[in-house]
């Protein structure tokens, strides 16, 4: 089967504009429900964007959003918290009571100590400190008897 001149182009055509869509603008679409599309502090869920090449050209273009909110890195709430390090827009609501009321009764005294400390006692070593006498057993012969100190030993040369 023989592909026409004419179907050729018209697949060159149609391939070369899909190739070349990158580097329009495009609808940034999220890809789960609820999870914002972050572009330098815009939210550009559904947004246009323009500019944005990704890896395909090796320079960096600050990309332009169309349609998208600005999100405060800061929210502003209307409740103090000492985390953010920000002083409250009013002051605490102080009751000062007055001098002649009735004071509460006293509590109950109450104390707790923790304390910690070594063993007095030296750490118990494996050689005893005054180790036993040494005793000198008497060498027993082959017969059951003591033999002579004074005897000199006789060695034996093995025989051929």
């Amino acid at each position: 089967m023989r592909i026409g001149p004419g179907f050729a182009l018209a697949l060159l055509i149609g391939t070369s504009s899909t190739a070349l869509a990158d580097s329009g603008p495009v609808i940034v679409i999220p890809g789960r429900p609820g999870v914002p599309i972050m572009i330098n502090g815009i939210d550009a869920s559904y947004a246009v964007v323009e500019g944005d090449w990704g890896l395909a050209r090796r320079i960096h273009v600050q990309p332009t959003v169309y349609g998208g909110r600005y999100i405060d890195p800061e929210p502003h709430v209307g409740h103090y918290y000492p985390s953010l390090g920000q002083r409250p827009g009013y002051g605490r609501l102080e009751i000062e009571p007055p001098a002649n009321r009735k004071l509460p009764p006293r509590a109950e005294s109450f104390h707790q100590s923790w304390s910690a400390r070594s063993d007095p006692t030296p750490a118990q070593s494996d050689i005893p400190l005054t180790p036993p006498a040494i005793i000198v057993a008497p060498e027993i012969g082959s017969t059951g008897r003591p033999q002579d100190s004074q005897r000199i030993p006789q060695f034996r040369r093995p025989g051929p």
